[in-house]
């Protein structure tokens, strides 16, 4: 099982990744060097999305579009779909 997610960070940005693990993951974002760079300036993070896939290439794809939406189209999906 694959997560997608996405995470406000304390600038209010937000972050999109996946992972099998979610709640190693977050941890990981907030608490070592095992985050990634962008949440890692930006800590601490805290999730406001989460949707289950059954397979990495779903979720990738997913992943992607959730990527180039715009700000204000991601902020009305967390709104709209909130965690899973």
């Amino acid at each position: 099982m694959y997560f997608l997610y996405i995470l406000e960070c304390s600038d209010k940005s937000l972050y999109t990744g996946i992972t099998v693990d979610l709640e190693r993951r977050i941890k990981e974002h907030n608490d070592s060097c095992l985050g990634s760079k962008y949440t890692r300036a930006r800590r601490p993070v805290k999730l406001v999305f989460s949707k289950k896939f059954k397979t990495r290439s779903l979720a990738t794809k997913e992943e992607l579009r959730i990527k180039g939406l715009k700000r204000e189209e991601k902020l009305k999906l967390i709104n709209i779909k909130g965690l899973k």
